[in-house]
């Protein structure tokens, strides 16, 4: 159970607030919770909603509540005011009727009548609507998502049923896992998803942790902020960066609550920074395949959208969301376009990108929920120097063009993505010619020697890939000044991906 809620919530009614606001989707699970806090009380609760009207929940012992079934708005409040019971009153759906002149007069005339009272409204809605006159006299409150031991008995109480006609194939680890991926769903959510993987095939086992995800895509895709991204490659996927992948391999358990008893935070993130076509997108979406977290990226285009002030709002509801889903990845594909103006965004654009990156990094800064970020960057001179200071993120890496065995090892990748066996080709020749290449432009040279080759009605032989990588003049040749200077700005401010070696022939 959500402890803080209750005890918040026992506090703010033996204090004697008259209005509070709750704010959730899970209205059953909030009347739970509400009928808790006033048995504790010893207090009636009441429910309203414009449907059912205003009827009894729960009565204490000797008590006479004697209240009318009343339906109207309007009418409710005054049975509220007028009604003698030591009660609360939830009231549900409310918000759509806050905008009425009458209603916020009343309301206002409650907060201060109650407060000699032992009379505690209560508005449960998914939605904060309060006008202007209200702000000052209604308290909010947030419930949060159900915690994971609320996962786990909901789970247990999947497994343990009396009637279960299903298999279970779980260990103790898989468990955790699969309750770890329900969070950030409501209870009738995660009921689902795990009714759900049960009724597939009739086992509950680990492979059905992505019926989980997808419900969490679900609510992603409600969002018009934050993009859910499918991601089938793992780390194995990704060519040389030993270091990286090391690091990241060793923080693989870092989000369980093995790690937290033994003391350890939870990782932040990492900046991924340097030259074009290295991987560094392909690395943040593996990060997620690998950990079996859901990738969600952050497309800074819908935050800095719409009317004054609502780019930081975007950017607070996309926060929001990224730790409802968690544990989960997100990805921020080349940062350094998105805050690229902010030293000159009092003058520029009123403060706005100022004040989102503001946002945003006090979020890395003081966050709990389990989100690892990645950000990626090609270029050092927009990154705010705020984001590279440590503590906002745990490590920054730099990608360099891949050495002479990366380069062999990221040839063999790509001809088995396409069927073919890399044993059949002079990989060292081939890897040979292409230094200075990028991970990308190898994949493409790939890609154009296999066109040549089925326009000519044969197989793919080495000399076709020779022939198209040294067709290809490399970004490493056109943008050899950037890529110096970037190499130069990580020397002793970025970590490597890759382990150092004798010689490199860039």
């Amino acid at each position: 159970m959500p402890q803080s809620f209750l005890e918040e919530m026992d506090q703010l009614i033996r204090a004697r607030y008259s209005l509070i606001y709750v704010v959730t989707w899970e209205e059953h699970r909030a009347r739970k919770l509400l009928l808790q806090v006033g048995a504790k009380q010893k207090k009636a609760v009441f429910e309203w909603t414009l449907t059912d009207g205003l009827r009894l929940l729960s009565q204490q012992e000797g008590s006479n509540p004697g209240t009318k079934r009343v339906r109207k708005p309007l009418e409710v409040l005054n049975e509220i005011l007028q009604s003698q019971a030591q009660a609360l009153y939830v009231l549900r759906d409310f918000h759509t009727h806050l905008e009425a002149p009458e209603i916020v007069r009343q309301l206002r005339d409650l907060a201060h009548a109650l407060r000699s009272t032992k009379k505690t409204i209560i508005f449960v809605s998914p939605k904060l609507n309060l006008p202007p006159e209200l702000e000052k006299s209604i308290s909010i409150v947030d419930m949060p998502l159900p915690s994971y031991a609320e996962m786990k008995a909901l789970l247990d109480k999947k497994i343990g049923g009396s009637s279960r006609n299903f298999k279970v194939r779980l260990n103790d680890p898989e468990r955790d896992l699969m309750i770890k991926a329900a969070l950030g769903l409501t209870y009738a959510e995660a009921e689902n998803a795990f009714a759900r993987a049960i009724v597939d095939n009739g086992v509950l086992e680990i492979e059905d942790i992505d019926t989980i995800t997808a419900e969490k895509k679900q609510v992603i895709r409600k969002t018009e902020v934050l993009e859910y991204c499918e991601v089938q490659d793992s780390l194995g996927s990704v060519g040389g960066m030993d270091v990286l992948k090391d690091w990241l391999n060793k923080r693989v358990r870092a989000f369980g609550e093995e790690a937290r008893a033994y003391g350890l935070p939870q990782p932040k993130g990492i900046l991924l920074m340097g030259v074009q076509g290295c991987g560094k997108s392909l690395v943040a979406k593996t990060i997620a395949a690998s950990w079996r977290l859901p990738l969600l990226r952050m497309d800074m285009s819908r935050i800095f959208q719409g009317y004054i002030g609502s780019s930081e709002q975007n950017m607070r509801k996309a926060v929001t969301i990224a730790e409802s889903i968690a544990p989960a990845v997100l990805w921020i594909d080349e940062i350094e376009k998105a805050f690229s103006g902010s030293d000159s965004s009092s003058t520029s654009d009123s403060g706005t990108t100022a004040r989102v990156l503001g946002t945003f990094l006090t979020w890395i800064q003081e966050k709990t929920a389990p989100v690892f970020v990645v950000a990626t960057a090609n270029a050092i001179e927009g990154l705010p120097p705020e984001l590279l200071r440590k503590g906002r993120l745990d490590e920054i890496f730099f990608v360099d063009l891949p050495h002479r065995e990366e380069r062999r090892e990221i040839l063999g990748i790509h001809l088995n993505k396409i069927r073919r066996d890399p044993a059949k080709y002079d990989l060292e020749t081939l890897s040979d010619a292409a230094s200075g290449f990028s991970g990308a432009e190898i994949e493409q040279a790939i890609v154009s020697a296999l066109h040549e080759s089925f326009f000519e009605e044969r197989e793919l032989e080495t000399n076709d890939i020779l022939g198209s990588i040294q067709e290809t003049v490399p970004l490493s040749t056109t943008m050899r000044e950037r890529i110096t200077k970037l190499r130069e700005w990580s020397g002793d401010r970025a970590r490597p991906v890759s382990s150092p070696i004798p010689e490199r022939k860039t």
